[in-house]
């Protein structure tokens, strides 16, 4: 089994972060979350961007070494 870089990390909180939004989403429209959906919401935003922004960084850096 590889290690874990932090491309994988970034992966794992992308997809993690797309899942628990979809989530949320489902939940407001069944009418379930009412006070908390916009917050809710724009954390798993900022998680998706700052997980997104990871992997471009390692991206970058790895296509500046070669």
């Amino acid at each position: 089994m590889s290690d874990w870089d932090i491309t994988t990390v970034g992966l794992i909180l992308v997809g993690s972060s797309i899942i628990a939004v979809g989530i949320i989403i489902a939940t407001m429209l069944l009418g379930v979350l009412n006070s908390l959906t916009p917050f809710l919401l724009l954390t798993g935003i900022v998680l998706v961007v700052m997980g997104a922004a990871v992997i471009l960084f390692v991206d970058r850096k790895c296509s500046q070494d070669a």
